[in-house]
C-alpha cells in the first residue's frame, strides 16, 4: 500500500447570520490506489487499531475502487490513466465518520485532470461533487473549481448557493483544500483541512495513537457540539431534504 499520513487540522468559519468558527486537529491518509496491497502498516480490510476498509468508500460493497473510479469518469468523458490517490480519514478502532474524502486523479504525464469530493451527512447518506478543470487542461493551486450544492450536509445550512474548491501543495508538500459555501448575497462559510504527509510507518502511527486516539468518535461528537453552538445563537434550522437523485453531479 503506497500511502502517507498527514498530521494537520481543520478549520470552519462561518461568516452569517452569526460569526462561529473552531479548528481542530487531525491527522488523514493519502493511499495511492493502484498499490493497495493487504501489506501495509494499517490492515486493509480487517479490524485493527487503525484500518482502511473498500467498503467506506466508492460503491460501497466491497468491490475495487480503481475500476470504479475509473468507470465513473469515464461516464464522464475524463480522461484520467495516472495515479489516482484517495485522501480519507482511516477507521479507528474500526469506527469511522467522513465528512468528506477526496479522489484526485492524474493523467499519465502526472497532471492533476478531476478530484472527487465524496461527502457524507449524518444520516448516512452521501453524495459525489466531481470537479473539473475549467479550461479542460489540468488543475493548478491558482485555480478555483466551483460545484452548486445539492446535498444536505447540515440542518443549520440550507441546500442552495454553490461550493469553491481550491487545491494546494506547499513548497513543503503540505496539503492543503479550502471548500468556502457562498450563495447570492455572498460567502456563507469558509472551510479548509491541510496536513504535512510523511510516509506512514510506525513511528508515525505511535504518534497519531497518542495524539490522536477519539479521531473517528470525536468527529461526530464535535459536529453535534457545534451544531448545539450554533442553535444557542438561534442559527435558523432547515429540514432535511431527500438527497439528489444523481450519485455524481459537477
Amino acid at each position: 500500500m503506497a500511502a502517507d499520513i498527514c498530521f494537520g487540522e481543520v478549520m470552519h468559519r462561518r461568516l452569517r447570520p452569526a460569526i462561529h468558527a473552531f479548528r481542530y486537529p487531525v491527522f488523514f491518509l493519502r493511499l495511492t490506489l493502484d498499490r493497495l496491497d493487504p501489506v501495509a502498516r494499517i490492515p486493509l480490510d480487517r479490524f485493527g487499531i487503525f484500518s482502511f476498509h473498500v467498503v467506506d468508500h466508492g460503491p460501497r460493497d466491497g468491490t475495487p475502487l480503481l475500476p470504479w473510479i475509473r468507470g465513473l469518469l469515464a461516464r464522464e468523458g475524463v480522461i484520467a490513466d495516472g495515479t489516482i490517490v484517495l485522501q480519507t480519514f482511516p477507521r479507528v478502532l474500526g469506527y469511522v465518520f467522513n465528512p468528506v474524502s477526496f479522489w484526485y486523479c492524474h493523467d499519465r504525464s502526472g497532471g492533476l485532470v478531476a478530484v472527487l469530493a465524496e461527502v457524507s451527512n449524518t444520516f448516512g447518506e452521501r453524495h459525489n461533487y466531481l470537479l473539473l478543470p475549467p479550461d479542460g487542461d489540468t488543475i493548478t493551486a491558482a485555480q478555483t473549481l466551483t460545484a452548486r450544492k445539492v446535498f444536505h450536509v447540515s440542518p443549520f445550512m440550507a441546500v442552495n448557493g454553490f461550493y469553491r474548491f481550491r487545491f494546494k501543495t506547499g513548497r513543503s508538500g503540505r496539503i492543503s483544500v479550502r471548500i468556502d459555501h457562498a450563495d447570492e448575497a455572498g460567502d456563507l462559510l469558509h472551510t479548509a483541512i491541510s496536513g504535512q504527509p510523511q510516509p506512514l510507518a510506525a513511528g508515525a502511527l505511535l504518534r497519531a495513537f497518542f495524539a490522536y486516539p477519539w479521531q473517528s468518535v470525536g468527529v461526530v461528537a464535535r459536529i453535534h457540539w457545534q451544531a448545539l453552538r450554533l442553535w444557542l445563537k438561534h442559527v435558523p434550522f432547515f429540514r432535511k431534504p431527500a438527497p439528489p437523485l444523481e450519485e455524481t453531479t459537477r
